[in-house]
This record gives C-alpha cells, sequence and structure tokens, in this order.
C-alpha cells in the first residue's frame, strides 16, 4: 500500500484501540503493522508551531495540549510559540520544543500557558518577515493559530505572503536556498479562541460556554439579593459587537429584557421596557433582570448603556435598581467540560488538517457544526464576520441577525417569544396538553418544563403539570399550570414536578380515565429512557384505548445520555462538569502527594458517555466502559502503563470507571487490582461520585438547551393537535404522533418513538450506535497509548453557506 493511502486511511481516522462498539467489526478499520508504522510516523521530518493570539479564553490550553500530544503521536516535533504574533517575531526563548510532559496538568486551568498579545510589528511585513526567518531557521512548515478573526486574518496574510517572504530572506543571505526549498510553503490552521463567540462559522468558540459559566455564577448569586429587596438588577456583560453572551445569558436565567447590538429595541422600548417590569412586580415576581452586551445600540446606532437603563427604570417606576458590570472575570476561571472537549477535539483535528495541508490548500478553520467537527476556509469565514460588523453599522440588523447563523436566530427568537408576548388573558384554553417529568432527576427538567408551559400559554393552550410521572398521571395528581407557577424555575435544579421510574404499562386503564377526565389532549414527557420506554408502551396501548391517540413528544433529560433519537440529553452536560470539578481536586490531591492513582466511578448506567466525556475533560489515564469490552490483559497493560508514567515527572493517575461496565471487575475490584499491582510503586484510591451527578444547579449549556426543546416541543405539539382533530375530538394514531424530539448532529429532529425500536438495545438500555464513541480514540492518545485500530470519522473541508443552514443546540 502507498503511503498517500496510508496517510488517507489514518487521516479518515483518528487511532482507535482493539474493539470499539458491542457489534460486528469493521474488518476494513484494522490496520497492518506496516499501515501502524506509518500512521505513527506521519509527521516524521515534519514540524508544528502552535500560538495563542488575542483575548485568552479559558479551553486554549485543552487545544495547545492536544496539538502538542497528537503532533508527537504523528512523529513530528511540536513548538510553542509564547506570547503570541510577538514572540513568532521576537523568535529566541519564544519559540521552543514542546514535551509530552510539558503540557501536563494544563487542561483544567484557564487563560492560555503560552501567553498572549496584541503584537504590532506583526502588522508590518517587516514583522512578519522575522517571523518567517524564526520558522524557517527551525524548519516549521505548519503553523496552528488559535484566537479571535484578527489572529486568523493575520495568519492568512502571512501564508499568502510566504514565497516572497522567503524570496526576500534569501536575497538578504539570511536563510539558504536549501532551506528555502524545504520550507517551500506553510500550511496555516486556524482554531477560534474568543469568550464572545463573535466569529461566524462555527456554533462554539473555544472558551464561550467557560464565560457562560462565570456569568450564569454570578446571577444565580445576585438572583438571591435581588429576592430578598425585591430590586431590579441590570447586569453587563461582554460581546462589543456580538451579543451571544448576552442573549444565551437571557435565556439560561429568565431574564426580562436583554440589550443586543445585532437587534436593537423598537424606538418606544423605554415604554415598552417599563411596562414589562412592571407586570412581572404585578404578577408576584420580587425581582427583575436585565441584561445588557457592552455593545447594545438603539436602531440609531446610540448607545445603550447599564446606566441609561437603571436611570430609565429609577425614574419611571421607582423600583430599587442596581448595576453590574462583569468585566474580566468572564474570562476567568477554569473551562467548563465543554471547553476542554472543544478544544481538545480542534485540537486533534488541526493538527490532522496540518499533516494532509498541500500548496493548494486554503487556509481553513476547525469549526464545530452540532456534535461534527468541520473544515471551513478561514478567509470565508473572516469575511462573513467581517459583512456582520458592516450590515450593523448599515443599521440592516435583520442581515446580521441571519449572518450569525440559525442557532443564533434560535436563540432570539425563543427569547422574543418568552420576554416579549404577552400570555392570551383567556382563561378557556384553545387546546389542553400537560406535562410531566419521567425518570431519574436531572438538571434542567425545570427549565424545559418552565419552557413548554409559558409557550403553551402564549399560545393559547391550557397547561396542565403532572405530579410524579405516571405514577401521578394514574392518580389524577394533576393541576393548572399559570404564567407564575414556573417562575424562577430556570436555575433549579431536580425536579420541581416530581419524577418516578414508573412505567404507564399497568395503569393505562386509569391513565385513559384521567385523560379523559382532564380533557388532555396533548402531552409533553420529559424524562430518560423511562420515559422513552412509556413513550412505547402508550403507542402500545393505543390498541386497547382509544383516549391513548393523543399526541405526545419526549424531550431526553438524563444524565446518562441513552435515550435513543438524541446525541445530548438534558442534564448530562451538568452532571459531566460536576465529575469534572471532582477530578480536578483528586489531581491536585494526588498532584500533592505524588504516585498516586485514583480510581473515580460514574454514573451512567451501561451507557459510558460520562466515563469517556469526563475522561477527555479531566485528563485520564483509562476510562471503562461496557461498550468497549476489556479483559483482564487490558487491566494489566493499564496498570504497565501507570508503571510507565510514574517514572517520569508527572507521577499521579486518573482512571474513570463506568458503574456497570463489567459484572465482574467491579470498582473494588479494580481497585485492589491496581493497590496489589503498583505495590512500591504507586498507591491507589477508589471513590464513588454517587447521586451528586444528579444534582446542582444546570450547566447554562442545560438550562438553554432545556428551554430550546421545550419551546420547540410545544410547537410541534399545537400543531400536531390541529393536525388530528376529527369529528370535534382528537385522534391521533399515526406512528408520527408519538416523537422523541432530539438533536442529531446538526439539527434538531422529531423522530417516531415505534421507528426507534430497531436502534435500541433494551436489555442494556442504550442505543446501539453512539456518535461519542468515535471520540475514544482521542482520550487514548492524549493518555500516551499505542493503539492499532482507526475510526471513520473525518472532517472534510466544506463551505460557510452550505455550514449555516444546520442547526445546533446552543
Amino acid at each position: 500500500m502507498h503511503k498517500e493511502e496510508l496517510q488517507l486511511k489514518f487521516f479518515m481516522c483518528v487511532i482507535q484501540s482493539r474493539q470499539l462498539v458491542r457489534t460486528p467489526q469493521r474488518t476494513d478499520w484494522i490496520m497492518t503493522h506496516e499501515e501502524h508504522h506509518a500512521a505513527r510516523t506521519l509527521g516524521k521530518g515534519k514540524a508544528i508551531a502552535v500560538l495563542t493570539s488575542g483575548g485568552d479564553a479559558q479551553g486554549m490550553n485543552a487545544a495547545v495540549r492536544a496539538v502538542v500530544r497528537v503532533g508527537i503521536f504523528t512523529g513530528a516535533r511540536v513548538f510553542f510559540v509564547h506570547e503570541g504574533y510577538q514572540g513568532l517575531v521576537d523568535g529566541g526563548e519564544n519559540i521552543r520544543e514542546a514535551t509530552w510532559e510539558s503540557v501536563s496538568m494544563m487542561l483544567q486551568l484557564g487563560g492560555t500557558v503560552i501567553g498572549s498579545a496584541r503584537c504590532k510589528d506583526f502588522r508590518e511585513r517587516e514583522g512578519r518577515l522575522r517571523a518567517a526567518h524564526n520558522l524557517v531557521k527551525r524548519g516549521i512548515t505548519n503553523l496552528c493559530v488559535i484566537g479571535g478573526d484578527g489572529s486568523l486574518t493575520g495568519a492568512d496574510t502571512f501564508r499568502s505572503e510566504w514565497s516572497g517572504l522567503l524570496n526576500d530572506l534569501q536575497k538578504e543571505g539570511k536563510i539558504t536556498a536549501e532551506e528555502a526549498k524545504k520550507s517551500s510553503y506553510l500550511n496555516i490552521v486556524g482554531l477560534v479562541g474568543s469568550i464572545d463567540n463573535d466569529f461566524c462559522g462555527t456554533d462554539m468558540t473555544i472558551g464561550t460556554d467557560s464565560a457562560l459559566h462565570r456569568i450564569i455564577e454570578i446571577v444565580d448569586a445576585i438572583t438571591t439579593t435581588a429576592q430578598s429587596h425585591q430590586r431590579t438588577f441590570v447586569l453587563e456583560v461582554m460581546g462589543r459587537h456580538c451579543g451571544y453572551l448576552a442573549l444565551v445569558t437571557s435565556l439560561s436565567c429568565g431574564a426580562d429584557w436583554v440589550f443586543i447590538p445585532e437587534c436593537p429595541p423598537d424606538d418606544d422600548w423605554e415604554e415598552h421596557l417599563c411596562r414589562r417590569l412592571s407586570e412581572t412586580r404585578t404578577r408576584g415576581s420580587r425581582l427583575n433582570i436585565i441584561i445588557v452586551a457592552e455593545g447594545a445600540i438603539d436602531k440609531h446606532g446610540k448607545p445603550i448603556t447599564s446606566e441609561d437603563v437603571k436611570n430609565l427604570v429609577v425614574k419611571r417606576l421607582g423600583y430599587d435598581t442596581r448595576v453590574t458590570v462583569l468585566g474580566h472575570v468572564q474570562r476567568g476561571g477554569t473551562p467548563s467540560a465543554f471547553d476542554r472537549i472543544l478544544g481538545s477535539r480542534m485540537g486533534v483535528e488541526a493538527v490532522m488538517a496540518l499533516l494532509e495541508g498541500t500548496p493548494d490548500t486554503p487556509a481553513c478553520v476547525v469549526s464545530l457544526s452540532g456534535n461534527q467537527a468541520v473544515r471551513l476556509p478561514l478567509m470565508e469565514c473572516v469575511q462573513v464576520t467581517k459583512d456582520v460588523t458592516k450590515a450593523m453599522s448599515e443599521k440592516k440588523f435583520d442581515e446580521a441577525l441571519k449572518l450569525r447563523g440559525r442557532s443564533f436566530m434560535n436563540n432570539w427568537e425563543v427569547y422574543k417569544l418568552l420576554a416579549h408576548v404577552r400570555p392570551p388573558v383567556s382563561k378557556t384554553g384553545l387546546h389542553t396538553v400537560a406535562v410531566m417529568n419521567v425518570g431519574a432527576p436531572a438538571a434542567g427538567m425545570n427549565a424545559a418544563v418552565r419552557s413548554t408551559v409559558r409557550i403553551g400559554l402564549i399560545q393559547g393552550n391550557r397547561v396542565l403539570v403532572v405530579h410524579d410521572g405516571f405514577e401521578g398521571l394514574a392518580k389524577g395528581q394533576i393541576e393548572e399550570a399559570g404564567w407564575s407557577y414556573v417562575g424562577g424555575w430556570t436555575g433549579q435544579g431536580g425536579s420541581k414536578l416530581g419524577t418516578k421510574r414508573t412505567l404507564p404499562k399497568k395503569n393505562l386503564e386509569q391513565i385513559s380515565a384521567n385523560i379523559t377526565k382532564f380533557n388532555i389532549q396533548g402531552l409533553v414527557i420529559i424524562g430518560g429512557f423511562e420515559a422513552y420506554t412509556g413513550g412505547l408502551e402508550l403507542m402500545e396501548g393505543r390498541k386497547q384505548y382509544d383516549e391513548l391517540c393523543i399526541p405526545f413528544v419526549i424531550i431526553p433529560a438524563t444524565v446518562s445520555n441513552n435515550v435513543p433519537g438524541s446525541d445530548f440529553s438534558v442534564g448530562a452536560d451538568t452532571a459531566l462538569n460536576t465529575i469534572c470539578t471532582t477530578c480536578d481536586r483528586i489531581k491536585q490531591s494526588a498532584a500533592g502527594t505524588k504516585r498516586r492513582v485514583f480510581i473515580i466511578e460514574t454514573m451512567g448506567g451501561y451507557c459510558g458517555y460520562l466515563a469517556t466525556m469526563a475522561g477527555l475533560a479531566a485528563g485520564a489515564d483509562a476510562a471503562y466502559i461496557f461498550e468497549e469490552p476489556f479483559t483482564i490483559r487490558d487491566l494489566q497493560a493499564n496498570v504497565e502503563h501507570l508503571v510507565q508514567k510514574m517514572k517520569t515527572t508527572v507521577k499521579r493517575g486518573l482512571v474513570l470507571r463506568n458503574e456497570k461496565c463489567n459484572e465482574n471487575y467491579t470498582t473494588d475490584f479494580i481497585f485492589n487490582l491496581y493497590s496489589e499491582e503498583g505495590k512500591g510503586i504507586f498507591d491507589s484510591r477508589k471513590n464513588v461520585l454517587g447521586h451528586m451527578q444528579q444534582g446542582g444547579s444546570p450547566t447554562p449549556f442545560d438550562r438553554n438547551f432545556a428551554t430550546k426543546m421545550g419551546a420547540k416541543a410545544m410547537n410541534w405539539m399545537t400543531g400536531k393537535i390541529k393536525e388530528s382533530y376529527r369529528n370535534g375530538r382528537i385522534f391521533a394514531n399515526t406512528p408520527d404522533s408519538g416523537c422523541v424530539l432530539g438533536m442529531r448532529k446538526r439539527a434538531l429532529v422529531f423522530q417516531p418513538v415505534t421507528e426507534l425500536k430497531d436502534q435500541t438495545d433494551f436489555e442494556h438500555r442504550i442505543p446501539k450506535e453512539q456518535w461519542w464513541l468515535k471520540l475514544r480514540p482521542i482520550l487514548k492518545i492524549l493518555a500516551k497509548y499505542e493503539i492499532e485500530l482507526d475510526t471513520s470519522e473525518h472532517a472534510h473541508l466544506e463551505h460557510i453557506s452550505r455550514k449555516r443552514s444546520g442547526e445546533a443546540p446552543v
């Protein structure tokens, strides 16, 4: 097999371990010894430099770590460029070769440990000439730039001038003809690091999710004091040219109003705002929250400041009002699990893009679309980003909103519905829809209930809430919910309605009777695998009870993330961050005591999502899951790996185990094995995290995801009820009248529960195919394992116009 074919086979995947899933193995994935050797030598003779530029963002370190380790894995030399472009221009000690151990303990740190600086020198050709000289002398022809649109534009300019720069250096005698030949072209790949999420072409930039965590922590803290004193708080968040942080914050905390630069308020906004605030107080609320992006303007381009808003509220309403400007606290702190995984995935993809680059390959940016990594032409993205700013300066705000992409537009539409539309005063209700929680509690359930109830009321429906799941539906534990009923629910963890694992099959007669009694015409079920199983039982029960022939939709909500039909479930992100926080503290403890290995047991049932993703986010040495069977030989290999690790400067270990990964290799068994085999080399400790993974306030991701899922579910429900109205009553018995609303790759889609049966492993309560299994190779490569198989995920170069037709949860 030719080297080019071997490279293609490697780039069609990231190297994977011996067994992937409990399904027949694809023989075309297996690599021969020759292929494996080629994969490990793809970067041989090549050099990669990585730098961070512009404003710092949490998660940059995860990306740097991934670039370094995957680069070394392929045989390439990898260099840090300290202090961004300034370090590239100055050279010397600013450009240093990285080692595997030099990026240890970097994953959980905020900011960028290799430094970032604004650089005037690089804006001039003379500065870029010096930068080119420094790269050529070190044989570096691959550059990974992590930064915002300005940093990436500078990188593209550098690449376009490369041939000319080499000619000038050769004429001046600073480089030889041989050096110029070896460095004949420069590959550039960009990763977007910006807390503002202001770069078009990606759903999320590195650092945005962490910034939202900082903001929501503060909003939650302010909410308690605001309620105590019946105050109005005006919070100013970052976003000079992009209102993403302000918009998602408003959805995540249930703010009364938000000001963002892309969508200025109408000319009579002062009157509208004051009416909104007073109506909220009339309905019993003790506080008001107003979010202002720092770049907020009115339709005439005049700035709207937080002080302007405060003065308006005090003058017209007389409310006790305070202003809090969050400032640089939004950039600080530990990166969220999402940003660590995003940075790691983007770093891996960046190395692949660099090593397969040719002189004809355009500079690209690695982007996130839904849960997919994609490559987009760098300058296409930069141009659209500039087009947004231009549209706003020309007061073409509708165009600016569209250029931000569908995800941004969806956020804005849901916000407008929840904050600006008055619910009808009619008491009768167009249709009657019931909302319930089923299964184990998950953070974000309450946000989904709130959104569902309020969107239902806005549409003129009568909305009922069911307590204690299907059991409560059978017992008639049902009451009507008004607008204020769900006030303040967005940020509360657990399940305010109560939730149980009871399935409906044994109580179908009582459930049918109560559906008739309360005139329920549609059912929104928020829950985990029990909600999905219960939906199937309701479909089956339609053969016996006509009363069950009503539309229902299931919103996946479980920490296990095991509901068929959806790549993500409400609550999983919160659980993941809880695990990460615990692992960070444990690693810190292990770093202090040295030579210590911790075995951590996570929840998830048979689903290994939490163990795998937490392993990626926390930098684990291994993560044992049910979907990837392991033997005593694998355990022995893991112990030997840790023995070798203790000989380095990194004298600690972290191993995650999914609670049901193996009935015989229990957490106690693995702990005892590690303790025995590690005697004299390392100590072992174990920690079972338990139900703390189900608790806590929901993360911004889960709040926003749940809010949008609730809104979309209720919109579908209203349409489906109208469609099912026959002969004076609702009769829905088609497969598409009972659906799971799920996130699939790049879109939110409704899938009939009956069609998902064939995709389900009912014995183990997991989908037969799970997208995140393809990320496990990254976990193993970053932990320095020798691995011999590959997976089939590869990001091809796309164009931004095609990408922006997708839809993402956040």
